[in-house]
This record gives structure tokens, sequence and C-alpha cells, in this order.
């Protein structure tokens, strides 16, 4: 039996139902102050082209994600406030893990990215147009704040190919919605094992917000390097809105946004609304879905070096929940492609 596609969701169910982020005691389980300033929390987040509009089921054309963020920790081997085998990985991951700062905290996740051509009904393998890819991910993250400053680092583990499930996932998504299924799923880039290491600061303007109506701005720039992508990049979000949160971004694809970088002061009493507008330039070495498998032959396209991403959305807190909604416009990928991406994204959240 091929367990590949399940091992992700069995972690992520072994983290969600630890006894670790129940009720505290001082010694040897999870402080109550830890979990006030900044609760546990997951977040469930959905991409789909459809919500571009008419005439884009393409490209990056659907992805999910499930996150598991932690609260606010001591350190990231010790502190009771994560489950046990979230401090084995991290005994093996400790060169990742940022020290001396004000504030940490972890998040996990696992997702899965599906991309295809244009023409849905061609079962050859169409030259000009990007391959098919199915990608399916487990990713560690680390964040680490002090005053209005953030480092993120992230490490992303997973599979390319036909075990990412890619096919099979588009195939009942379509059957559910009644639409045309994607015939050229046969000649998907071939399985191959992915990694990303991907690293990111931030800085926040105000770095404190008063109550009330307000706004602020959120620089980033950073990389990451791996057989799944490597790139340098920078940019920046811009909020306006009531009671804005005390984080680092609401745009749910960023990495530390929405939801998932430490906070200080805990939950925001009464309802939160805010809008937000993202820019994100990437210089791009690497892109598996476009330059192909990394050892062996398989389809590729001329990937454009330069790629930009614009999006803006709306993002809603009430209580222990929290919406955001979001569209993005990205400039062509590959040399020939014949229409700029547009895609949307909802995340829901909550806190426990």
């Amino acid at each position: 039996m091929d367990t590949r596609p399940r091992l992700p969701l069995a972690l992520a169910l072994a983290l969600a139902g630890s006894p670790a982020y129940a009720a505290a005691t001082p010694s040897g389980t999870c402080s109550g102050s830890a979990l006030h300033d900044h609760p546990p929390a997951v977040n469930f987040r959905v991409d789909n082209d459809l919500f571009g509009g008419a005439h884009q089921d393409q490209g990056y054309t659907n992805g999910a994600m499930l996150t598991l963020v932690s609260p606010n920790l001591a350190d990231y081997t010790g502190d009771p406030c994560l489950p046990a085998p979230a401090r084995w990985i991290n005994r093996h991951l400790e060169r990742l893990q940022p020290g001396g700062f004000e504030q940490q905290n972890m998040i996990f996740s696992v997702g899965q990215g599906l991309f295809t051509p244009t023409d849905s009904t061609r079962t050859d393998l169409i030259a000009d147009d990007r391959p098919y890819a199915g990608v399916l991910l487990v990713n560690f993250g680390y964040n680490a704040r002090t005053g209005d400053r953030l480092r993120t680092t992230q490490l992303a583990l997973g599979m390319v190919g036909p075990s990412a499930q890619g096919k099979q996932v588009q195939d009942a998504v379509h059957g559910v919605l009644d639409d045309e299924k994607f015939m050229g799923w046969k000649n998907q880039l071939h399985d191959e094992p992915v990694l990303r290491l991907l690293h990111e600061r931030m800085r926040r303007w105000p770095a404190n917000n008063p109550a009330g109506w307000g706004w602020d701005a959120i620089s980033h720039w950073g990389g990451a390097l791996g057989n799944l992508a490597t790139y340098g990049n920078a940019g920046g979000e811009v909020r306006f809105g009531w009671q804005l949160p005390d984080d680092f971004g609401s745009s749910p694809l960023r990495p530390a946004g929405e939801n998932t970088a430490p906070t200080r002061g805990g939950r925001l009493s009464g309802w939160s609304g805010h809008l937000f507008a993202t820019a994100d330039a990437r210089w791009v070495l690497r892109d598996i879905t476009l330059d192909g498998n990394t050892f062996r032959g398989s389809h590729r396209v001329d990937r454009r070096a330069l790629v930009g991403d614009i999006g803006y959305g709306v993002a809603l807190t009430r209580g222990k929940w929290k919406f955001a909604l979001a569209r993005y416009h990205r400039s062509r990928e590959f040399e020939g492609q014949t229409q700029r991406p547009v895609f949307g994204s909802f995340t829901i959240s909550r806190t426990l």
C-alpha cells in the first residue's frame, strides 16, 4: 500500500491532537502567559484560479494548505507549548532556528499545489505551454521577532510528480463541480523529491498601532534555495482598517503572513477588519514547475527570470475566528505565455 500522500496528514493530526496545547500549569506544561499573548491557531487556505474570472483554469490552478501555529515559545526544543513530535523534529533542525529575540514561534503546514497548461482537451504534450505538475509539501517554519522586525526561516520537503496525487485531486474537484477534466496528466513531471529552504526578513511601520482606525506598512526581502525553487525577492504590504492586528501581514501567500507571526497583547476585543495590498518581485533562478525535473529529462519551458505579483484583499476578525479573501495578479512566468495569471485565495483561521 502506498502511504506517501497520507504521511503529511498523519503528522498534522498528531500535532493538532497533542495535549501540549491544553491548559497550563507552571511545571512542565505550556504557560498561561504564552497562550494569552499568542494562542495556538489553525489556518486553512484554498487558492484557485477560478476566483480570477472566466478562462483562468490554467497555470497555478489550485492549491490548499493546512497550517498549525504554535503559541509564543521560550525555545524550539524544550518548550512544553510544542507537542513532543515537533520538539523531536526541532532537535534535528537546530541550525535553522534563530536565537536572541524577544518572541518566537513555530508553524507546521501540509499543502498541495496543482499546475496545468491552458488547453484542457489535448492529450499530447503541449511543448509551448507549461508542464502538468502536482506538488505535495510539508513545511516547518521558525519565526523570531524583536519589536517591529521579524525573521522567518522555513524548510519545505515534499514530492513533485504522480505521487503528489495532482491528477486525482483535480479530477475529484472537477467532478464535484461538474467541470471538464484535464486530459493531459500523463505528461506531468516525473516523481522527484523536492526541498526549499526559505529565509525572509520583515519590518513594520509604525511598530505600534493605536486603537481604532489606523494603517501600517510591512516591507520584506529574502530568498529561497532548493530544487523546488531558487530565487531572491523583495516587496511590501500596506494595510488600512479598524484595530489592525499586531503581526506582519495579511496576505495568505506570504511567509509569516495571515495569523502566523508572533503577536503581542493577546486577542483583539470585539471585531476588527482591514483592507490590504501587497506586491512582491522575484529574480527566479529555478522553478521546477517550469524548468522541469532536475535529474532526468522532462517537459520544460523557457522561464522568465523576473516575475512579479500584485495582490489585494480584505481580512475580518471576530473573537477566535479570522477570514481573509485575496486576489492576485502575476506577470507572465515563461516565454510564449498567452495570459497573465490571475487567481484568488480564501483563508479561514481559528485560535484555540
